[in-house]
């Protein structure tokens, strides 16, 4: 059964919310544990999978104003890990500022860049990787292969080759080697078909990196693309939107739902509106249909189980192994 990833409204049907039911499923915001603030769109890169269609001409970035906003409603809180994605999140003004600002609360706060490794090699961008490293911020890396032909294909030429010159600049300062310094990849898959085994990736990834490029890092995230944005139009231009869908349907694993990232997680935009999730806050699925819900209007503690927003989008998380920002979700 194929069916529109259309977000919940009054005209859309919602699969996703009718298979929880039948599964006496019950989807709920935990205690919040991350924070995940995505700081703009704007990316030196254009890759097919990118669920934000961020790019170089992308004007959205977070501003000082809204992040001292959101710092000063993550002081009132116990939140001990803050993530911070895009885009590339590097290339806002103020990433620096809000990296130092996070730390400057509490220092043992855990902070993850999730990154797409060229912008450490991009001209401009010199001493960045070693501002990471001196303040113990995790780095989560997008590399969707080991082989230089299937990450061009779908990143652009030659981003593979500055993918391997990062990690090797990344391997020098400690990453991947030292406890404090973890370095995740992610796998993303470069068609309309899911990951496969994380731990059988993990351990190619690990192979081959090291026997050809010298490279080491700690764990592979398998990610599912999501059919919404960039990689919507990618597998509608091949004719491939009904197929990938339907796959993600029938793929559906009830056992998958306890660990997805939107219990657990507050996720917000550049202009500091809360959603679940990443991918609801790119379809603008907002918690209220009355007006933008920023997070500094929400109490921390009033957050607990609530109902997650939910639209047939959420099946791709929930295919196969489950799929999160931390990777698989079952073995």
């Amino acid at each position: 059964m194929a069916t529109a990833l259309a977000p919940n409204s009054g005209a859309a049907r919602n699969y996703f919310a009718d298979r929880l039911v039948a599964g006496k499923l019950d989807l709920r915001h935990t205690r919040t544990e991350i924070l995940q603030l995505n700081v703009g769109k704007v990316c030196n890169l254009v890759c097919n999978h990118c669920h934000v269609n961020a790019g170089p001409a992308r004007k959205e970035i977070m501003t000082r104003e809204t992040l001292d906003r959101v710092i000063d409603w993550l002081a009132r809180t116990d939140i001990l890990t803050v993530d911070i994605t895009g885009g590339a999140p590097e290339m806002i003004p103020d990433f620096r500022y809000l990296v130092e600002r996070v730390k400057a609360l509490r220092p043992t706060r855990h902070l993850i860049d999730r990154c797409n490794l060229t912008i450490l090699v991009e001209p401009g961008y010199e001493g960045l990787a070693e501002f990471l490293a001196e303040r113990d911020v995790e780095i989560i890396a997008s590399l969707p292969c080991y082989t230089p032909r299937n990450v061009n294909e779908q990143r652009g030429e030659g981003v593979f080759e500055e993918s391997i010159r990062a990690l090797r600049l990344l391997n020098k300062l400690g990453y991947g080697i030292n406890p404090s310094l973890p370095l995740h990849l992610v796998y993303n898959p470069n068609g309309a078909f899911l990951p496969g085994p994380q731990a059988e990736l993990e351990a190619d990834y690990k192979k081959e990196l090291k026997e050809n490029f010298g490279v080491t890092f700690n764990r592979l995230y398998t990610i599912t693309n999501m059919p919404i944005a960039r990689f919507a139009a990618y597998l509608r231009h091949n004719q491939k939107y009904d197929e990938y869908v339907e796959l993600l349907v029938n793929s559906f694993n009830p056992q998958t739902v306890d660990g997805l990232m939107c219990r657990n997680t507050l996720n917000v935009g550049w202009r500091g509106e809360v959603y679940d999730c990443d991918f609801n806050q790119m379809l603008d699925l907002q918690w209220t249909n009355a007006r933008p819900l920023y997070l500094w209007d929400i109490d921390p503690a009033a957050v607990e189980g609530r109902a997650i927003v939910t639209g047939d989008h959420c099946f791709g998380c929930t295919a196969g192994c489950g799929s999160s920002c931390g990777g698989a979700l079952v073995a």
